[in-house]
């Protein structure tokens, strides 16, 4: 499938207002730097999609427990983790600004590759991606985002679920394609071919969240 054809024109002046954009466009990472309105927005493909409102106590929660976990492991060594809002940029070709039209700011992920990191976030797919589901955004975590993700060879991209309190993990397999694990659910620990080593109990994710 072709690129889209960008939005022609780049303003001079800043977007102050969400509602002075025009959701119907197609919109380059060129033109998500000139936005400077309070929501949050992600793009996918050159579509923006508005993002949640403010993350839930639980997610938060589930995000904490999660983070801190990624955290003390990779303490010392060369991987670096970020939390959202942390701009991931996905080029195709080239990595001008105006021709980068998917950004999204995944709630965790995980990058051993230096090079892909600079003053504004990521540039090229992390090693681990991982979304926290919340009610209303299940369609384009499991859909847009995991089609974005394989495509450009995220190696694992963990879906916490806060209602069924369970983990999927994909693993990106040799001809580039997904490959789905169990659910897995309490009382079960997850593993990651990226970080030889880690374990992930899911009774310390989802504990205390009462």
């Amino acid at each position: 499938m072709s690129e889209p054809i960008p939005y022609p024109e780049i303003h001079d002046e800043p977007v102050r207002q969400f509602n002075d954009i025009d959701a119907s466009l197609t919109y380059s990472y060129a033109n998500y730097l000139n936005w400077l309105f309070e929501e949050r927005v992600e793009l996918i493909k050159g579509t923006i999609f508005k993002m949640s409102p403010a993350a839930s106590r639980v997610h938060q929660e589930i995000f904490r427990n999660i983070f801190m976990k990624i955290g003390n492991f990779l303490e010392g060594q060369p991987c670096k983790f970020y939390a959202a809002p942390f701009d991931v940029r996905f080029p195709k070709e080239s990595k001008a600004d105006k021709d980068v039209f998917t950004v999204l700011q995944p709630d965790i992920c995980v990058i051993c590759d230096k090079s892909k990191l600079d003053y504004r976030g990521c540039i090229g797919a992390p090693d681990i991606v991982v979304e926290i589901l919340s009610p209303g955004n299940n369609k384009k975590e499991l859909l847009n985002k995991y089609q974005v993700y394989e495509e450009f060879g995220v190696k694992e991209y963990w879906v916490v679920s806060q209602s069924d309190q369970s983990i999927l993990i994909y693993t990106l397999n040799n001809i580039g394609k997904f490959q789905p694990s169990k659910i897995f659910t309490l009382s079960e620990k997850i593993t990651s071919s990226v970080l030889p080593g880690f374990e992930l109990l899911l009774d310390d994710v989802f504990a205390d969240l009462d």
